[in-house]
């Protein structure tokens, strides 16, 4: 078993099974999958963030998908999306492959999306809302001016879940003979080529990787400054203040 030969081989990175083809096609269908989820999740998290209203109602609906195992989702949307084709005119291999790992992905990635939108908005201070309310500004105004700028730490922080868990999902979709890299893997099980399958294994995890600490250098960036800097100090403030000798932290300092 030689996985780095396999990552090597310069005829592993051309063609349309190449590391570069099969990267494409899972950023593409991950882009795709959190771009719609972003369509219908952040609204919707906003409004209820923003308004207070129905919150209950739209988070546990969001939430059902999350009950339900991501495979299992495609399998049960295959057989509607076989019956739609003919209906609505798009080919049936689409039904057969990417619609139900896309609406799968969809689902997914809505409820961190959503959540993380209302969880930020209901966290800034409602006495600084009513301050801007004071002054006259518009309900508008309140949420772009005020609520989004304090809240947008907590937002990318969705955001950052929900593609994390769309690239994991986007791998299991190889199964439908969907792309990506998770082909790799299920070609790897189906010819019995362990260094195939554990070199698609790596490539998903160093994308996860990447894209993780990419957004987590955009959250951070997405703080604001005043934030960032009453925060830190802070927190090395309450560190200095423990008691040295005193306990298992005072120990290790």
């Amino acid at each position: 078993m030689d996985i780095f030969g396999f990552l090597l081989d310069p005829a592993n990175w051309s063609g349309p099974d190449g590391v570069p083809t099969r990267l494409l096609e899972h950023l593409e269908l991950s882009l795709a999958a959190v771009v719609a989820a972003t369509a219908i999740g952040l609204p919707i998290g906003l409004y209820i963030g923003h308004t207070g209203r129905l919150a209950n109602l739209a988070i546990n609906t969001s939430n059902i998908g999350r009950a339900v195992p991501s495979f299992a989702l495609m399998v049960a949307l295959l057989p509607i999306a076989l019956d739609l084709a003919p209906v609505i005119g798009y080919p049936p291999a689409l039904g057969l492959s990417l619609l139900p790992i896309f609406i799968a992905m969809t689902l997914l990635a809505v409820p961190p999306i959503l959540v993380n939108a209302y969880a930020g908005l209901r966290s800034v201070d409602r006495d600084l809302l009513e301050a801007g309310r004071g002054q006259g500004l518009r309900e508008r105004q309140i949420l772009v001016d005020l609520e989004l700028p304090l809240a947008s730490s907590v937002i990318a922080g969705g955001f950052r879940t929900a593609t994390l868990q769309v690239i994991a999902t986007a791998t299991i979709g190889a199964i439908l003979s969907g792309g990506g890299l998770g082909r790799y893997i299920i070609d790897g099980l189906s010819r019995n080529q362990p260094d195939r399958l554990l070199a698609g294994a790596i490539l998903v995890t160093g994308l996860a990787l990447a894209v993780d600490g990419l957004l987590a250098f955009v959250q951070r960036r997405l703080t604001p400054r005043g934030l960032r800097v009453s925060r830190e100090p802070r927190a090395w403030t309450e560190l200095a203040q423990v008691p040295r000798g005193g306990g298992e932290v005072g120990g290790l300092i």
